[in-house]
């Protein structure tokens, strides 16, 4: 039997590939004969630049760039090369480009940002700017950036300053770092001085936020008090995202406020799209197009996947369901394991899931479950797969 174990992260207990090593040693105990091959995943947010890397020529560079109060920050990207993009057997890549691969929230996240000091009017996306100056720097002319996690709402303005773009208020003042609390005071936006790097550089957004940038569904209304906006905050920070897209339309000519996906990471959406010509995509779908997930699926006879919750957001563009789908379409089983499964989640078992499995039990407490999801996922493995037939 071959296995291909290809799951999301545990959110609080496992990384992806914590996961998918807990669930191989659970293969191993269950069918002693089965082949299995990891392939932790991501869907944009955490464990991105882990799951791109994981490659054979792939590499993380370390970096210093600016945290989201300003102050510095030791953060990470990774690089990998054009093979990635041309596994064995399938036609070459013919630019040769580097890939920079970036997790917005290592630079501007909220897990960066004590509890006690989270406000989104002065949080600032500058340090992710800062990271894709720097793999620019190192050769990347393509770029796949995961936009989850982020503690900002400034429209991607603090991530445009540090790639050379300069905001103006009405009296022609430069304004100070790029935060919320100058989105409405932005008057004018000189990008003549933006890394020239940028011309040439092919930007990926890898994100399954869909919202707009402004209004109910906007960014600041939807994800502001996750990130220690007061309701009298996300008022302002919605009018000053407003104000911000039409100073964009205005200047360069880039209409984002009702793109999908321009809220996403508190309008940084709306900045790598306006700014960088960014083209918005399904982060699982990125993520596994890079890795040549399709061809990973050559002659396999079972795919495990999993993530520590199972509900109906999993349903709409998360691992588990990219994995789901692209298996359905070889006709390889999945079978899919959490620490919960919700009823929601039910429809997956028509999108390409054979099985789905807890191992959360009445008995079980949820800090008990979170310390000891290794253990528990590789019992939980090791049943089902010894149970098959």
């Amino acid at each position: 039997m071959k296995v291909l174990v290809a799951p999301d992260k545990f959110k609080g207990s496992l990384t992806a590939l914590a996961a998918a090593q807990a669930m191989e040693r659970g293969v191993r105990r269950g069918r002693p004969d089965a082949r299995v091959i990891l392939c932790p995943l991501a869907d944009g947010g955490e464990g991105t630049v882990e799951a791109l890397v994981n490659v054979p020529g792939g590499q993380t560079v370390t970096a210093t760039v600016t945290g989201p109060l300003g102050a510095d920050v030791h953060s990470r990207f990774g690089i990998i090369g054009p093979s990635i993009f041309s596994p064995p057997g399938l036609t070459n890549s013919t630019d040769g480009a580097l890939t920079g691969v970036i997790e917005m929230a290592l630079a501007s996240g909220l897990a960066l940002v004590p509890a006690n000091k989270r406000n989104p009017m002065v949080t600032t996306t500058y340090g992710t700017g800062e990271l894709i100056r720097a793999a620019l720097s190192e050769g990347c002319r393509r770029i796949i950036i995961g936009i989850g996690g982020s503690a900002t709402i400034d429209g991607g303005m603090g991530l445009a300053q540090a790639l050379g773009a300069t905001f103006y208020d009405e009296e022609g003042i430069e304004l100070g770092l790029g935060s919320g609390q100058y989105l409405s005071d932005v008057a004018d936006i000189d990008i003549s001085n933006m890394d020239r790097g940028l011309r040439d550089a092919k930007i990926i957004i890898a994100s399954d936020v869909k919202n707009p940038l402004c209004g109910a569904d906007g960014a600041a209304a939807v994800y502001g008090p996750q990130k220690g906006a007061t309701p009298e905050m996300v008022k302002r920070l919605d009018d000053g995202l407003a104000h911000y897209a039409s100073v964009i339309k205005q200047r360069l000519g880039s209409d984002i406020k009702n793109t999908p996906g321009a809220g996403a990471a508190g309008g940084l959406g709306a900045g790598l799209m306006a700014f960088l010509g960014a083209e918005m995509q399904l982060g699982v779908e990125v993520i596994m197009d890079a890795i040549h997930f399709d061809y990973k699926l050559k002659n396999v006879d079972l795919v495990l996947t999993g993530e520590g919750r199972i509900d109906g957001q999993t349903v709409f563009g998360k691992v588990v369901a990219g994995v789901a789908g692209r298996a359905k379409a070889k006709d390889v089983p999945v079978i899919a394991f959490a620490g919960e499964i919700t009823p929601e989640a039910k429809p997956l078992l028509t999108k390409g899931v054979s099985e789905m499995h807890q191992f959360m039990t009445p008995n079980l407490t949820f800090e008990y479950a979170l310390a000891h999801a290794a253990e528990l996922l590789e019992d939980e493995t090791a049943e089902v797969i010894g149970n098959l037939k």
